[in-house]
């Protein structure tokens, strides 16, 4: 391997300020000369495709045969994720007590009293609430439903209590409002009431029955002139550490009222979504049943959005792509480092100071030349794989959450980007080191080492490296929203990381942005 070297042309007056130009030019020069480079580059982009291709392809699940929209295959037995308004995955698991209501119309009740108890074992799923010990989730949920369907995934708004969360108002799984603070306990009931006018419903909460306080409202656009209307209970599962429990919840409900009037008996209880194939891991099947003048309704499950992807068979549109990224990465660090070692070890990096004094301009050209070619290349594998890979892992059975649109344009061009600014940072920490071998080293243990020490720690040392460590980047990644309303392991090993997209690439940048400032003053302290 050689490298021809032509100092850019020497620039005076008006054509000065296009001197950067000159030595950007330079530098692709440089580049492009030693085709041995271009290759690697283009290897490594056709080995992350690979890897990504392979990755994709390779879950399979069977033993499930004509399954339908959303279904996966666990175990040979078919899971159905059901699918909300917005297109996503979600969960709708719940005791429902309903009856139809036709055009506009209100439903009240009191909550005066709202327990829980969770599984004592997590594998306990569909079990028997007598294997529990008393604890309410703090995001179990009990008020008024609306919904024109009670069909999984159908369209609803509802006004709930929860276990320690207030009163909130919800629609449609990814809409929240919090409302009037506190637990509901037989001094401290809280009244709910659900008014429709059209397409529009309104929740609204009172402590005294009296004096009543909106909490939320929802369009929920096409809504039919008749609806089901009424009382649900739900207990998501309870995680300590990456693990769940499933749980369940019981709720009283008094003064049950429709348009003013007692609500009549003809009430109809319906166990949504529960069973050997719910999505949603259950402790038991809910119930309802009669109390004087009260109605005690249990359920167990959510109605939210669903962000669990550890089920066998599940995955997101970036489930794929971490082996490719790293691998390709490694090949860019080691291309990255020998653009300038390579001056170095051959003495010409003489020569490039000689004809450009600015040696901070030098190094920001080399790292601007590189960083565009690797971000154009991992570019057009991610525009290609992440699509693909969505298509293969569908066509071989699995259920992949969907992602819109601009969460697949910010995970391509993401994860093109932190490549790009890892190769600029191998630059940078090539000038200093002026070695290959510890230029290759030092950056790999700067971009991989802290992911791959993560993804082995887990716990609080795992969110930690991922906050402060260039692995960070990878956040880039997360396919699927953290919802402050869904109670999850939000952690590594379930997709998630601990900074949001943007912040993680922040911290990316500003590790590029401090190599190129020390880099660029040593360059200027010490002789080529």
């Amino acid at each position: 391997m050689s490298v021809t070297t032509s100092a850019p042309p020497r620039l005076t007056g008006k054509s000065a300020s296009n001197s950067f130009q000159s030595v950007l030019w330079a530098e692709w020069i440089k580049f492009r000369t030693v085709r041995g480079w271009i290759i690697a580059l283009v290897l490594a982009a056709a080995a992350t495709f690979f890897l990504c291709y392979e990755t994709a392809a390779g879950p399979h699940t069977g033993g499930c045969s004509g399954l339908p929209a959303g279904a996966i295959c666990t175990s040979a037995l078919p899971t159905v994720v059901p699918t909300g308004p917005g297109g996503g995955g979600v969960a709708d698991t719940y005791e429902f007590v309903h009856h139809t209501l036709t055009r506009d119309g209100t439903v009240t009740a009191e909550i005066t009293s709202l327990a829980g108890v969770t599984a004592t074992n997590a594998s306990n799923v569909q079990g028997s609430p007598s294997a529990s010990h008393p604890g309410l989730a703090s995001w179990a949920k009990a008020g008024l439903l609306l919904t024109p369907s009670t069909t999984q995934g159908s369209a609803y708004a509802a006004v709930m209590a929860t276990g320690s969360h207030g009163v909130h108002f919800q629609y449609n799984y990814t809409h929240d409002t919090s409302g009037v603070a506190g637990t509901v306990t037989m001094p401290t009931s809280r009244w709910l009431r659900l008014v429709r006018s059209g397409d529009r419903i309104t929740g609204y909460a009172s402590t005294n029955g009296q004096r009543w306080t909106e909490v939320g409202s929802a369009d929920l656009t096409g809504l039919p002139a008749t609806v089901q209307v009424g009382l649900f209970a739900t207990s998501p599962l309870t995680f300590h550490g990456d693990t769940g429990y499933p749980t369940l919840a019981t709720a009283m409900f008094d003064h049950l009222n429709v348009d003013g009037s007692p609500a009549s008996n003809s009430w109809l209880g319906q166990d949504i979504g529960t069973g050997r194939t719910s999505f949603y891991p259950t402790l038991a099947t809910g119930s309802f049943h009669n109390s004087g003048t009260s109605v005690v309704v249990s359920g167990s499950g959510d109605i939210a959005p669903a962000v669990v992807q550890g089920l066998e068979g599940t995955h997101t549109a970036s489930s794929s792509l971490l082996l490719g990224l790293i691998v390709g990465l490694l090949v860019v660090i080691v291309v990255a480092a020998m653009f300038v070692t390579t001056e170095y070890r051959r003495g010409l990096i003489r020569t490039t100071f000689t004809a450009i004094p600015a040696r901070g301009r030098v190094l920001v050209a080399k790292g601007l030349v590189v960083g565009a070619i690797v971000f154009a290349l991992s570019l057009v594998v991610m525009a290609v794989i992440v699509p693909l890979g969505q298509h293969l892992l569908r066509a071989h059975g699995n259920y992949v959450f969907s992602a819109n649109t601009l969460t697949q344009v910010r995970i391509e061009i993401g994860a093109s980007a932190v490549v790009a600014m890892a190769a600029i940072t191998a630059i940078a920490l090539s000038a200093m080191v002026r070695r290959a071998a510890v230029a290759i080293t030092g950056s790999a243990a700067v971009f991989v080492l802290p992911f791959i020490l993560a993804a082995a720690a887990g716990g609080g040392a795992s969110a930690w490296l991922l906050r402060l460590t260039p692995a960070a980047g990878l956040s880039m990644l997360q396919a699927l929203p953290h919802y402050s309303q869904v109670s999850y392991a939000y952690t590594l090993g379930n997709g998630y990381y601990p900074l949001t997209p943007l912040a993680g690439f922040a911290v990316v940048c500003g590790y590029t942005v401090i190599a190129l400032a020390a880099a660029t003053v040593l360059l200027n302290r010490r002789d080529a």
